[in-house]
């Protein structure tokens, strides 16, 4: 990656519903909050998004299918990609553009709208993460995690989900699109409900990854997530600010991003003209 290019980090879990999206999520706030620097998160979820409803937004008025128009012609610009994205309140620098939520066309969505979809962003943000499905048979998954720069795994200390589940998607499928079990970093979540007395390092060596971090998951979480608090948790709860912590400054280390990083796209008219109306937020 050169000192211009963006980021691309991509998060998969092994298992549906284990944490994929409060991780990455909390990933992306982090980001921004550490660096300074604008954070594009996509949900690319095409049948079961949920991080609008995580932060309180139960029927979004922008979305991943509003852009199909523009991604079947190959003619989203930047501009209308950021309009397109709900900004954090509480951290401005993070916008989100909410997953599907047409789940009857997640089948037609295609591996060149997913391309044009990411291309964009890199025009728009200096760090992009991706919050991709479990299951490696759509276009967003695939394409996602090929085009990212760091592959990032989530799983748990449960068996079934980094031995079996790791083996199925990770180990067999993975491999057909050229991604390898040691291409990923992993996440290991713990949760008060799951009893799992695997160690991290075993984990990470019955994968074959290369271990990023913890997270640590617990009741108060879970309770933003079901009263649409997850903002508010992330940015004023002890625990919250806490999460994705240690992945998050391994990332920042890794790549700089704690430095200033000059990139060509604020040197845009257009991109100008939309921070002046947005009230200079936005990357």
């Amino acid at each position: 990656m050169s000192e211009t290019s963006p980021l691309i980090i991509a998060f998969v879990g092994t298992t549906p519903n284990i944490g994929t999206t409060s991780a990455s999520f909390a990933a992306a706030y982090r980001l921004a909050e550490a660096t300074g620097q604008g954070v594009g998160y996509f949900c690319l979820h095409l049948k079961s998004a949920k991080i609008h409803r995580y932060i309180g937004i139960d029927k979004p008025s922008d979305s991943l299918d509003r852009l199909r128009p523009e991604l079947r012609s190959q003619s989203l610009a930047p501009d209308k990609l950021l309009r397109s994205m709900h900004r954090i309140g509480s951290m401005p620098k993070l916008s989100v553009l909410f997953g599907n939520m047409e789940r009857e066309q997640a089948e037609f969505f295609t591996p060149e709208e997913a391309e044009h979809l990411i291309a964009c962003a890199a025009e728009a943000f200096p760090v992009i993460v991706l919050d991709v499905g479990a299951y490696w048979d759509n276009a967003a998954t695939v394409v996602g995690m090929r085009m990212a720069d760091m592959k990032v795994l989530v799983t748990t200390t449960v068996l079934s989900h980094f031995q079996e589940d790791a083996q199925q998607w990770i180990a067999a499928v993975a491999p057909t699109f050229g991604i390898t079990p040691d291409h990923f970093e992993a996440v290991i979540i713990h949760s008060p409900y799951w009893n799992g007395g695997y160690r991290v390092k075993e984990i990470c060596k019955e994968i074959g990854t290369a271990k990023l971090g913890e997270f640590q998951t617990s009741a108060g979480m879970f309770s933003a997530l079901d009263k649409g608090d997850y903002e508010q948790w992330l940015s004023s709860d002890p625990a919250g600010k806490k999460a994705m912590l240690e992945p998050a400054a391994a990332i920042v280390n890794r790549y700089g991003l704690a430095q200033t990083r000059k990139r060509a796209i604020t040197a845009q008219p257009w991109f100008r003209k939309l921070l002046e109306h947005r009230g200079g937020v936005g990357s």
